[in-house]
């Protein structure tokens, strides 16, 4: 029997997380698979870790502009193979994508593009989800085992954010973008933490300008979904909203085989 235990964080910054504590929260939790989002750097330019990062195999997926964007993949036991994007150029050149490949499953960890900027960002972010959802399905189809983390940019039902009403017409919550989620879902997705929680005020990203987190009106808007053949591996799941350091916090799942 084998378990993993896999952690997801968009940080806001690699270097900037790396002086705020993520070492000690690595070392309390002790992820198999830790994956970061928005990283903002490339691997070149990173000094030495901190020696918890010493016991992962790490994959990283930089934006071709500097200090933008950026995905990196930790992983205890080394992947078969791994890929960087979707094949589209438009999107890889953001840096966004990382598919690792276990002998158990598929794993994804993506930081999905936000919309709010304008209509422009807001196709491009449409077309990233139309995209990956037809890669996605090709997998599926052949029976695949798939974990999809990350940053997804979207809260999917009113639950998933404080104030739903308020923000019916931005990015993150429009009808469309709740309706791509729902195609996600359809496509043969779980969302873990709702498997197991259905309450509200569970959120994972705070707007830090209005201090939002001190009162808690936040947004849940990064998850770890699991394909349903997982679903008799999905032992838990987890947000992990008293661990700062970014405008996000961490969310983690364990599966067990």
């Amino acid at each position: 029997m084998s378990r993993y235990k896999i952690i997801s964080w968009n940080v806001n910054g690699f270097r900037a997380i790396l002086k705020k504590g993520i070492d000690e929260f690595i070392e309390k939790e002790k992820p198999d698979i830790l994956g970061l989002q928005e990283i903002k750097v490339e691997k070149n330019q990173l000094k030495e870790l901190p020696k918890c990062f010493n016991r992962y195999h790490t994959i990283y997926n930089s934006a071709d502009r500097k200090g933008y964007s950026g995905v990196a993949t930790f992983s205890s036991k080394k992947p078969k193979d791994f890929k960087l994007g979707i094949g589209i150029d438009k999107f890889d050149i953001e840096g966004r994508v990382i598919e690792t490949i276990y002998d158990e499953f598929r794993l994804f960890n993506i930081y999905f593009p936000n919309g709010k900027k304008d209509s422009i960002r807001l196709n491009y972010k449409m077309k990233f989800f139309e995209e990956l959802m037809v890669y996605l399905k090709t997998l599926l189809d052949k029976g695949e085992k798939i974990i999809v983390m990350g940053d997804f940019n979207i809260a999917h039902k009113a639950i998933d954010l404080k104030r739903p009403e308020a923000n019916s017409n931005i990015s993150g919550f429009l009808p469309e973008e709740r309706k791509v989620m729902d195609a996600f879902i359809d496509l043969g997705f779980i969302d873990s933490f709702r498997h197991f929680n259905k309450e509200p005020d569970n959120y994972t990203w705070w707007d830090p300008i209005s201090r939002a987190r001190e009162r808690n009106v936040g947004w849940r808007i990064d998850y770890i979904m699991i394909s349903k053949n997982l679903k008799k591996n999905l032992i838990n799941s987890t947000i992990y909203n008293e661990i700062y350091g970014s405008d996000h916090c961490p969310v983690g799942c364990n599966i067990e085989f």
